[in-house]
């Protein structure tokens, strides 16, 4: 009998707050880092060194989100894996999935030079910026499989519902690369290089941290690692198949952020200043919903592979409560102090008066967004990939034709054109649930 998740008596709303909390916690030490970054490099004389930062930052966030499948993929499949007690699986998806990010991560850094040189003429800096922004991206390159790895290690503890690996893990990273940067830049000398460096220092600290959790855990689980799973192709099939499916959905993400951002851009620097502002609303709101998500990968993968769907059903009945409470307090905090929160992040009148303008959309977007991110945790778990996929495919075509035929209506077109993205990819996987609901996921 697996022993890699005790099985809990809890009832699910309480175990839902329990594996929440931790990576609502961990969640904000994100943006803690972003503005020690940009506090410690805005202070040298010179604004290429924090345009650099700013850069190269943007680059890495896209190219290492797009393989957050290791996160999520390993988390999937392993928490089915402990609803079986399968102490085997468990085991192997974790090497299965180290090995793949050791992979991925060698393959980027031998890649690197040509990746980096085509990510930053796209984001079209100036060449100055460019010229510190590369030398910044090729230091960052060196900690790829780490990142990687360390997407691998907290999915699979997640998938035991340890979310308080991912909280120490996190703290740890942005911790130590917050002392690094002040020791690096401020005592040293140094400029976006040493910012640079101070984050690989940080990911592999993590790295080897998280290697000593995952020995801890491993004495606890039953049996060894087989070289013939961990090395014969065809043992990867599984895990081969929700990665690359979760993979092409991020890639739809991506590109539909990256549209947003380019069609604001299109329309003046103030107009993609205030879009970077209220995309920051956004973010704030995924703190939040995030940590709901994650709990429900977790707890609704293991119903499923215990094959208990009245589990299945209470674990998104009670998730879904705590994500609606925490999408309605944000629309009602955007709509009653959205204009402070707007001061607050910009002190630039033009770009103040522009993003007011559009805030009215941030009202909408959480009560919008919020079954996109509940039903991302339930449909991972359950490892439903290609419904996710395919709730991509269907947005963006009501995203592209809609954004064309408003563009008459300026920054309001691409707002409503973004919000029924968000809409159609809520109300797909939505459709996908209830279907699936009176079929596979009843009990």
């Amino acid at each position: 009998m697996t022993s890699s998740a005790p099985a809990s008596t809890a009832r699910p709303p309480q175990r839902i707050w329990t594996l929440a909390w931790p990576i609502i916690l961990s969640n904000v030490t994100v943006p803690l880092l972003g503005l020690v970054d940009t506090a410690v490099v805005g202070h040298l004389p010179d604004s290429r060194y924090l345009a650099a930062v700013t850069l190269g930052a943007t680059l890495f966030g896209f190219l290492y989100w797009g393989f957050g499948f290791l996160r999520m993929g390993t988390t999937g499949l392993t928490s089915q894996a402990v609803g079986r007690e399968d102490d085997e699986a468990v085991r192997h998806l974790l090497g299965q999935s180290l090995l793949l990010a050791a992979a991925i991560g060698g393959g980027l850094i031998l890649a690197g030079g040509p990746l980096v040189e085509f990510g930053l003429w796209l984001l079209d800096g100036s060449a100055e910026a460019t010229a510190l922004a590369t030398e910044y991206a090729r230091i960052r390159l060196l900690s790829a499989p780490a990142v990687l790895a360390n997407y691998a290690i907290l999915g699979w503890f997640l998938g035991q519902q340890n979310s308080r690996v991912t909280l120490a893990i996190l703290v740890l990273t942005n911790g130590v690369n917050i002392v690094l940067d002040l020791l690096f830049v401020v005592g040293l000398g140094m400029t976006s290089d040493g910012v640079a460096w101070a984050t690989v220092i940080a990911d592999y600290s993590a790295l080897i941290v998280g290697l000593w959790l995952v020995s801890r855990q491993l004495r606890i689980l039953e049996g060894r690692f087989r070289r013939s799973r961990l090395l014969r192709l065809s043992a990867y099939g599984e895990l081969f198949q929700v990665n690359a499916n979760l993979f092409v959905r991020t890639l739809g993400l991506l590109f539909a952020m990256a549209f947003f951002t380019s069609r604001g851009a299109a329309q003046g620097d103030t107009v993609l200043a205030a879009n970077a502002v209220l995309l920051q609303f956004v973010m704030l709101t995924s703190y939040g919903l995030d940590g709901f998500a994650h709990a429900a990968e977790a707890l609704t993968g293991r119903s499923v592979g215990r094959r208990r769907f009245d589990e299945f059903a209470a674990t998104v009945r009670g998730a879904a409560r705590f994500s609606l409470a925490t999408a309605g307090a944000a629309a009602l905090a955007f709509a009653l102090g959205g204009e402070l929160l707007i001061a607050a992040l910009t002190d630039l009148p033009a770009v103040r008066d522009t993003a007011g303008h559009y805030l009215p959309w941030m009202v909408a977007m959480p009560l919008i967004a919020v079954w996109s991110y509940l039903l991302d945790g339930v449909f991972i778990g359950a490892t439903a990939i290609r419904e996710m996929r395919n709730s991509i495919f269907l947005a963006l075509a009501a995203y592209l034709p809609t954004w064309w035929l408003t563009q008459g209506w300026g920054n309001h077109g691409l707002w409503l054109a973004f919000t029924l993205f968000t809409a159609v990819r809520s109300g797909v996987l939505i459709a996908y649930y209830l279907g699936y609901r009176r079929g596979r996921w009843s009990s």
